[in-house]
């Protein structure tokens, strides 16, 4: 996992034009940091759970991203001294462990990302180290529940990035939108949570349109 993430994060750098000639990351160290940053966190038992671009690329292909994100709460977090924070708020936090970027998801003041971090976990054993990391319906959960605050903020190059990552989950895996509609229904306000049932429906036309024209054309070969 240690070096799968490494190469997910130095490929995320490289590509990225707005890092040519100014290289945010040494990317030779990367291995020997994120071991340093694992290791801390099994040491410290710190109840963190992986989530963002790396978690997804536990279940999709095709993503690629410069950072790291946890979910886990400020008592967690201050036994990590390690990771200089550089913002914060109420929900979220960014910080560095060494030259890598690290975004943070508090649950204190944030019963969904603690209701994630209790209820939609999985653990994952790569090589000798075993990393806690969001499920599919914990990734889905959190990615809609962003969508009406990226909206409302015009940050549409992430609102697409996050609805393809919805897309791809569920042309995957068999996940119940329905349900986790319902869960986020506790979560926000009214008219947030009509506003991503609609995201929802049209993603599901989608599928629905991917999955009529492949029976067509492999019916027409």
């Amino acid at each position: 996992m240690i070096a799968k993430i490494s190469e997910i994060l130095r490929n995320g750098a490289l590509f990225d034009m707005k890092n040519w000639g100014n290289e945010p990351l040494n990317l030779e160290s990367l291995p020997s940091i994120l071991n340093q940053l694992f290791l801390a966190l099994s040491e410290r038992k710190t109840n963190y759970v992986l989530v963002g671009g790396i978690a997804l690329l536990s279940y999709i292909e095709g993503r690629n991203t410069q950072d790291i994100d946890f979910i886990l709460s400020k008592s967690d977090l201050e036994s990590m001294p390690e990771i200089l924070i550089v913002e914060e708020n109420q929900n979220f936090a960014r910080g560095f462990f060494g030259d890598l970027q690290i975004d943070l998801l508090l649950t204190d003041n944030n019963p969904l990302f603690d209701l994630v971090k209790r209820q939609y976990v999985t653990e994952q054993v790569f090589g000798n180290r075993t990393i806690r990391c969001a499920t599919v319906e914990g990734l889905l959960l959190l990615k809609l529940y962003a969508l009406p605050s990226l909206y409302r903020q015009g940050q549409f190059d992430r609102v697409s990035l996050y609805e393809n990552d919805i897309l791809q989950l569920l042309l995957k895996y068999p996940v119940n939108l329905a349900q986790l509609c319902e869960i986020l229904s506790s979560f926000l306000l009214p008219s947030d949570l009509q506003e991503i049932q609609g995201i929802a429906s049209d993603i599901q036309a989608r599928i629905r349109r991917f999955q009529t024209t492949q029976t067509r054309l492999n019916d027409e070969t």
